[in-house]
């Protein structure tokens, strides 16, 4: 499929999502330019349907958009999160790594983040094969922060709110993307220290924030329990 339709099949997903249908509201969210042919060629191959002003999927369409847009999430999270690019660098690569990702390395990317459920806009990643099976791996070094051992080490690279509520009050707390923290002990309560704080967390609150297990002599992984 050209990059350009695959690129239209994006932009009637983030229309949908924002209950959006027109074919107007379709060109503002994409990032090309496109005629009103590119729309017949895509409802020629059975992946759009126009009707009463609006553009919809067919199932088939559907299904294909939100490969499409999982690809360019889950790079959004590798690229923000792991790489540390700003958002200009972050959209401009998610946009150019969509196109390219090859299914098994996408799902290595996925399992490697630990199945991630939203981008860094807060947005949602839709579920692929592995986020289904549970898949992890021996090299998966992208836990939930509850998984570290008392005297591991992880930094976190993204948290996963379990409500907006606790997202923030989290954030307040410093615990940021890229905050070191350590475990400190697990009973009788979850315990970790960072900076110059120590913190007790809900046990629910600590399966959300999922940390990069440092490895050394510190943060020593038990790469073997993984």
């Amino acid at each position: 499929m050209e990059h350009k339709h695959e690129e239209i099949l994006e932009a009637v997903l983030c229309a949908s999502e924002c209950g959006k249908y027109a074919l107007e509201d379709v060109r503002k969210y994409c990032c090309v330019d496109f005629s009103d042919e590119d729309v017949s060629e895509l409802e020629r191959q059975g992946l759009l349907v126009r009707g009463e002003g609006k553009i919809l999927f067919s199932r088939e369409g559907k299904a294909h958009a939100e490969k499409i847009m999982r690809r360019h999430r889950l790079a959004e999270v590798l690229l923000k999160s792991i790489l540390k690019l700003k958002n200009s660098e972050m959209e401009k690569i998610a946009c150019e790594v969509e196109h390219a990702l090859l299914p098994e390395v996408e799902e290595s990317i996925c399992t490697l983040l630990g199945h991630p459920e939203i981008c860094p806009d807060g947005k949602p990643i839709p579920k692929g094969p592995c986020c289904h099976a549970g898949q992890r791996t021996i090299s998966n070094t992208v836990v939930g922060l509850d998984e570290l051992q008392p005297g591991e080490k992880g930094t976190i690279t993204y948290i996963k709110p379990g409500s907006h509520s606790n997202l923030q009050q989290l954030i307040s707390l410093g615990l940021n993307p890229g905050t070191v923290v350590t475990v400190h002990r697990k009973t009788p309560a979850f315990c970790i220290k960072y900076e110059q704080t120590e913190l007790a967390l809900d046990d629910e609150i600590a399966k959300n924030i999922f940390v990069w297990k440092v490895l050394g002599e510190e943060g020593r992984a038990t790469e073997a329990r993984a």
